[in-house]
């Protein structure tokens, strides 16, 4: 089963609050006793020991500190904390004024300068990498309305990300796409837009880096029912994008989880001249519709 935003980020809290405790108690401190050295509340340390409040790096060094821990072992506690506290990056957390630019940035960082190995698994829109300026600045445009962001930074925000585009042209990279059929038909745009957008990614589809697999909405998917959308970098870090915020998982366990489920959702996918067909046929349906603007068109 997989994790959520929650569960995933009180779980990495719980084993460095645990660890904090094991310090505590190999140093042979009770809980009060710990409180009196460290100039502190006993409740804080039970609330941190238990996950309760989450344990900032001044806290494990404070632990660390108390408890007479090694260096080594500081710097290993350190490191856990820091992926804890990274884990789940809330969207209100960074101010509706900083603009979807300098936040897409601030979560991403220089991961696409890095990743050589790049997956991920749509359920919901056209990966990123693929979209066309016009369908991409649909996309944006109502994250901002949906996220209630002041700035208007669109466009800067769109010439961004199809930048990142330009390392898919790079041979030694990898970029692997595993989209459900739905996405092919979701229209939240005009037909032209939607119709520009599917004939692009059958032109990237022929890139020598690029591959596109498409799970057909046709029966067979032997028990591989759809998971929400992620991505993986490198086999060492799993996104996820969620309505609230992103959920970053570097966890060893939580990204083989989730590296294992690419993996199925990858083995029932049509690849090639049948994910081609698919789009051909979201194409077709397009073309068949009234035009836009008639009593029967769109909209």
């Amino acid at each position: 089963m997989m994790t959520t935003p929650s569960s995933s980020a009180q779980a990495a809290r719980e084993r460095l609050g645990g660890q904090l405790r094991d310090l505590r108690l190999a140093a042979g401190l009770s809980g009060r006793a710990f409180a009196e050295q460290a100039r502190c509340q006993p409740s804080k340390v039970s609330q941190i020991e238990k996950a309760v409040r989450p344990a900032s790096m001044a806290d494990v060094r404070l632990w660390c500190r108390v408890c007479g821990a090694t260096p080594e072992r500081t710097a290993e506690l350190l490191a856990e904390q820091a992926t804890a506290a990274r884990l789940w990056s809330a969207y209100r957390d960074l101010g509706r004024q900083a603009g979807l630019n300098a936040t897409q940035k601030l979560l991403t960082g220089d991961i696409w300068e890095r990743v050589r190995d790049y997956r991920t698994y749509q359920t919901k829109v056209i990966p990123g990498h693929l979209q066309t300026p016009a369908y991409m600045t649909g996309i944006l445009a109502a994250v901002r309305r949906e996220r209630e962001v002041e700035a208007d930074d669109v466009a800067d925000a769109v010439a961004e990300r199809l930048s990142r585009q330009d390392f898919m042209r790079r041979t030694d990279r990898r970029f692997r796409f595993v989209i459900e059929e739905p996405v092919l038909w979701f229209r939240n745009f005009s037909i032209l837009v939607h119709r520009a957008q599917l004939a692009h990614l059958l032109t990237v589809m022929t890139m020598p880096a690029v591959s596109v697999a498409i799970i057909p909405m046709a029966p067979g998917r032997r028990a591989h029912r759809p998971r929400e959308s992620f991505e993986i970098f490198d086999n060492t870090q799993v996104n996820i994008e969620m309505l609230t915020g992103l959920l970053t998982l570097t966890h060893g366990d939580e990204v083989r989880a989730y590296v294992r489920a690419w993996d199925e959702l990858d083995s029932i996918a049509f690849h090639h001249g049948q994910a081609r067909a698919l789009v051909h046929r979201a194409i077709t349906a397009l073309d068949e519709l009234p035009p836009e603007g008639d009593a029967h068109g769109h909209e």
